[in-house]
């Protein structure tokens, strides 16, 4: 297991107005870009100890709340128009100058040197830059500056709560709501919405998901198993990864596959320190059948790998390239690219079915059933009947135009 180099954060504090040495002219003409003007003070990337003296605080993490997205969905609508995004950003900007004290933190979302997506979070609280420099990973001093396209979380805490129905959202959200726009490339935070760690991850995914593809990585719906020496890149339903979290590096649904290895979208306690792996071992996609028509475990080719990917079966239905809801990337081109990965990397890929007869497979005996098939000479797929096999062409050719002649069942 490969670790990439940890980059070291410099803190920095300006304060506004001010002359003579140490002026940082290039971060205050950087939030003025973005709608900001410092009223007194700017803190970029505090470490944590300096964030609690400046009044942070470990909050209680929020679930559920309400996100809208626009712009570049693939497979779905927008939940928020140009024009009320638009008019959000500019009260959310209004309010953060209004405020004494700026708080930026700069990290990354991957941490391949090459494909990740750097971030820049500008906060009216230290509580919110606490929180948000766990998940994303650190990334070198400077990088967002000279990075061509950067992601900005804008977080506005102390907003008023009606903020969302001034613009057009709906009835006031006492405890806040997220809000992205994927053609700006930014994510505003209202209220208590700082603490929502998921909901957070999700639009992050989607907003980065165009960067990281444009810079040659895979953004991927999978997760990480450690397996021995080996890293395992597994695609599973939510239901069946919930059960087997604790083998997983990251529960969460986001790696970045590129040339030098793979990588977890998100910070994670287990990943202890390791934010690069090498490239996986193998791909294990898993199926929900319970027909008895696809076999316990079965090898693929790349073709056939690329294919059950972009289905995504699970027992009548489909979900393709294992995302739920719409994406922000075009999944065949995706699956395109990942047929082509595996092929030039020669990863072998495997198709295992976690609903075989009466009992699923979850948990432990998930995990006992990758290691196996890893360790095994395992047959090629050939399904049992016919009938699964026209239900994937139907769905496929109906979603999907003009699948390459490399996908096959």
């Amino acid at each position: 297991m490969v670790s990439a180099p940890r980059a070291n954060e410099e803190a920095e504090t300006v304060v506004f107005p001010r002359e003579g040495p140490g002026f940082s002219h290039g971060l205050q003409w950087a939030l003025a870009a973005k709608g900001i003007l410092v009223k007194e003070n700017a803190f970029r990337n505090l470490e944590s100890s300096e964030l609690q003296q400046k009044g942070a605080n470990i909050v209680d993490s929020l679930s559920g709340l309400p996100v809208y997205v626009r712009g570049s969905i693939v497979g779905g609508a927008s939940e928020i128009s140009k024009s009320q995004f638009g008019k959000l950003l500019k009260q959310v900007s209004n309010h953060i100058s209004s405020i004494s004290d700026v708080f930026v933190h700069d990290g990354a979302i991957g941490s391949s040197p090459k494909c990740d997506a750097k971030v820049r979070v500008i906060s009216d609280s230290p509580s919110a830059v606490l929180s948000l420099s766990n998940v994303l990973w650190k990334t070198p001093t400077r990088a967002v500056s000279h990075d061509s396209c950067p992601l900005t979380v804008y977080v506005a805490t102390s907003i008023s709560p009606g903020v969302g129905d001034t613009v057009g959202l709906g009835a006031k959200m006492s405890k806040g709501f997220i809000a992205a726009d994927i053609e700006r490339s930014s994510l505003i935070l209202c209220g208590k919405a700082f603490s929502d760690t998921n909901g957070i991850k999700e639009a992050l995914a989607s907003l980065s998901g165009p960067i990281i593809s444009s810079r040659g990585g895979l953004p991927l719906s999978g997760r990480l198993l450690v397996s021995g020496d080996s890293v395992v890149l597994l695609f599973a339903p939510y239901q069946t990864i919930e059960s087997c979290t604790e083998s997983l590096v990251s529960a969460d649904a986001g790696v970045i596959l590129a040339s030098e290895g793979v990588a977890p979208y998100f910070q994670s306690g287990k990943s202890g320190g390791t934010n690069l792996f090498k490239l996986p071992a193998a791909v294990i996609l898993a199926s929900s059948d319970s027909s008895g028509s696809i076999p316990s475990a079965s090898k693929l080719s790349p073709g056939q790998a690329a294919y059950h990917f972009l289905a995504g079966y699970q027992n009548g239905k489909f979900l393709p390239a294992y995302s739920k809801g719409s994406s922000s990337i075009d999944l065949l081109e995706l699956a395109m690219a990942l047929r082509s990965k595996l092929q030039e990397n020669q990863i072998p890929s495997f198709l295992i079915n976690v609903n075989e007869g009466e009992k699923s497979v979850t948990g432990k005996d998930l995990v006992k059933l990758v290691e196996s098939t890893l360790s095994k000479n395992i047959p090629q797929f050939e399904a049992k009947g016919g009938k699964l096999q026209g239900k994937y062409k139907s769905f496929l050719s109906g979603k999907f135009q003009d699948l390459p002649k490399e996908f096959s069942f």
